[in-house]
């Protein structure tokens, strides 16, 4: 099949044995997650091990559109591995960054990588094309992770040259290029072992859920670098070429007639920047490689350049003077997060968490939590320092902030209280909150508990963002709720037609329309967004201003065109969401006899005793008295006892034990996985 390099490098640090895995015998498995998940099973013996063990596998993996022309996804790259960050277990995990390093190790040759056991000492993985070298790392370690990037690209681009190429020493096409490689770095915070410790790429791309900069600290691993002269061949690059065309075309905005307050259009880029706090002069737009939408953002003073999201908005909020703007203190702070390799949402609900406490007279010299932190000076380019640097290098209290907030509210005696509260806004899995809150963008958060981590999934954010805006703004949203809702359902087979799924009416919240909501966004993000490796943000494209129907590119028009046109391959939809499934069964597989049981998938308590709070309000659709609009969510909660009945309407529509919640024999061997419930039952753990 196109558009795979047929080996995936093996690397086992403990011994230095460099080896190749032949792509073929998981290429049922896709890419991404799924490979990843294929591998860790095979590998992985001990599955109830701790994160920072030598034994954890740890694999960074493309797909078959990596490095090709599929639009807002050939830049995507997945990591996966058990992660250190979760609590009371740290799951089986992933994380997911863009760039330019998958279509990198595509060009060099490779499909993906595999990381085993712990080198004696710091080194760093330096691939040029065949070429694979474990290099020592002793000039390395303690550089931050843009130094780190820096220092490599010397190394590696010093190789001899002519005329502006680099020769590579290989005979693979040329062995030349222009280019510099793709590094994949910890800083500080990793190297310190931190489980809020990330993976960094060029200067704003982050592998940032798990710990794997922790983990990759735990194995003397520094960076991962990669430069190759290939390609990536498609099976019809016509239909290739053609697709994005014709996507641009149809489903893109038109610069020229763009829609007026319009920002839902997933495909190509929509008139709202998806970039928090744009400035509007002196910038440009950048992407990822191969996307055409360009979410983040250049700026001519250098600060804060190519983040996007939560690492831009984690401290700009704080300033009082300029509360909501992206000023120098914040792009500053955003440019020091990224250097020492720290998780932004820990980052920002901690500085939350901090601040709520700080309130209550809590945090301070000689208070209760007791640190060098004056709370009143949060706003300030020096707090921001000190906080940071506290972090990555467990500097006095930062020792207890490194292992992530959940667990330095438990080392201070607060966890029990600040989950009642909701001061601690950690609300499954001892993870940082979302900006998605569970009590109202339900599907969002019962995603989450019944996964391993905070989903980030941007799936149906569409339905909150459009209609809270032109709410807020008293105007009528682009789409009324009943078209916007028929629309969406349409696509969400094998349950389409069926505008319930998308009720978020408190009533609702409960239903079994609602947990087919839910399984349809674990299958679909399970093979399109984690496997093919879709961009999220960008994709699913539901509804679409720039169709003259309103009516996006996802369905068979969309994801599998690309997915075919690089394969060769017929796949339709429904095909990619029933492959979905199957990896979402092999990753519970993996959660049961890591020792996750229903009984354990609870929130925390403030999600079912504290009312949901938003200034500007929280407008879903939903059906009121009888009609379809866009109520206010504010001031809901869940209820544990629906919850419970919830659950256990969504394990029977997967097919699993409702009493245990683990997957059954007669699901899994449909599902081509006999293997898989053997060790189940030889485990104890399979579901009856």
């Amino acid at each position: 099949m196109k558009g795979y390099q047929g080996k995936i490098l093996r690397v086992n640090l403990t011994n230095r044995e460099i080896s190749i895995i032949e792509t073929k015998k998981y290429i049922d498995y896709v890419g991404g997650h799924g490979i990843a998940s294929a591998i860790f099973w095979e590998l992985c013996k001990d599955k109830t091990i701790d994160g920072f063990d030598p034994a954890n596998i740890v694999t960074i993996m493309g797909s078959p559109i990596s490095g090709s022309l599929t639009p807002s996804a050939s830049g995507r790259c997945e990591v996966s591995g058990i992660g250190v960050q979760s609590s009371p277990i740290g799951w089986f995990t992933r994380s997911n960054f863009g760039g330019r390093f998958s279509g990198m190790m595509k060009y060099a040759g490779w499909d993906g990588i595999v990381i085993e056991g712990k080198a004696d000492k710091p080194v760093w993985i330096d691939i040029r094309n065949d070429n694979v070298a474990i290099q020592d790392a002793n000039g390395l370690w303690g550089l931050n992770a843009w130094e780190t990037q820096e220092e490599i690209w010397q190394q590696v681009n010093g190789s001899s040259e002519k005329k502006g190429w680099k020769a590579l020493g290989t005979s693979r096409d040329s062995g030349l290029t222009t280019q510099k490689p793709a590094v994949l770095t910890i800083g500080p915070a990793g190297e310190n072992l931190g489980r809020v410790g990330c993976l960094i790429h060029d200067a704003g791309n982050a592998a940032g859920q798990g710990g794997f900069g922790g983990i990759w600290g735990s194995k003397n691993l520094k960076a991962i670098s990669v430069i190759g002269t290939g390609g990536v061949e498609p099976a019809d690059p016509n239909a290739l070429i053609e697709a994005r065309i014709s996507g641009k075309e149809n489903y893109a905005l038109d610069l020229d007639n763009p829609t007026e307050g319009w920002t839902g259009s997933r495909f190509g880029q929509s008139t709202g920047a998806t970039v928090f706090w744009e400035k509007k002069d002196n910038a440009r737009p950048q992407a990822c490689q191969g996307c055409i939408a360009g979410c983040r953002v250049r700026y001519e003073d250098g600060m804060g350049n190519e983040s996007s999201c939560v690492e831009t908005a984690f401290y700009a909020g704080f300033n009082k003077a300029k509360r909501g703007e992206f000023t120098n203190e914040a792009a500053l702070a955003t440019d020091l997060l990224q250097k020492l390799g720290i998780n932004a949402y820990e980052a920002l609900r901690g500085l939350q968490y901090l601040l709520a406490l700080g309130k209550k007279g809590l945090v301070g010299p000689g208070r209760e939590i007791d640190c060098d932190l004056n709370i009143a000076d949060i706003g300030s380019l020096e707090f921001a320092e000190k906080y940071l640097n506290m972090i990555a290098y467990r500097e006095g209290v930062g020792n207890d902030m490194a292992e992530g907030f959940y667990r330095a509210a438990q080392r201070w005696g607060r966890l029990e209280e600040d989950l009642q509260t909701g001061d601690l806004m950690y609300p499954y899995w001892g993870l940082p909150e979302h900006s998605y809150d569970p009590r109202v963008e339900v599907n969002w958060g019962y995603s989450s508990i019944l996964a391993d981590r905070d989903i980030n999934e941007h799936c149906f954010n569409g339905l909150y963002y459009d209609p809270s805006r032109a709410m807020r703004a008293g105007v009528d949203p682009y789409l009324a709720a009943e078209e916007l809702t028929k629309i969406v359902s349409e696509k969400l087979v094998p349950f389409e037609n069926n505008p319930n799924m998308l009720n978020f009416s408190p009533d609702n919240h409960y239903s079994e329309d609602m947990a087919k909501l839910v399984v349809w966004q674990r299958w679909y993000a399970r093979f399109w967004k984690h496997s093919v490796l879709f961009c999220d943000f960008r994709w699913p494209d539901f509804f679409n201003a720039n169709a003259p129907d309103n009516r996006g590119l996802t369905g068979d028009q969309g994801e599998p065109v690309f997915y075919n046109a690089v394969t060769g391959e017929n796949l339709t939809f429904l095909d990619g969401i029933n492959k979905g499934r199957r990896l979402w069964n092999l990753n519970n597989a993996i959660y049961a006899l890591q020792g996750r049981h229903r009984d354990m998938v609870e929130f925390s308590p403030y999600i079912y005793e504290v009312p949901f709070q938003q200034a500007n309000g929280y407008y879903l659709p939903a059906i009121v008295d009888g009609k379809w609009d866009f109520p206010n969510l504010v001031g809901n909660h869940l209820y544990r006892d629906k919850f419970e009945e919830f659950k256990t309407t969504y394990y029977k529509l997967e097919g699993w034990d409702p009493t245990t919640g683990w997957p059954t024999r007669a699901t899994l061997e449909s599902l081509n996985l006999k293997h898989v419930a053997d060790e189940l039952e030889q485990a104890g753990k399979l579901g009856k």
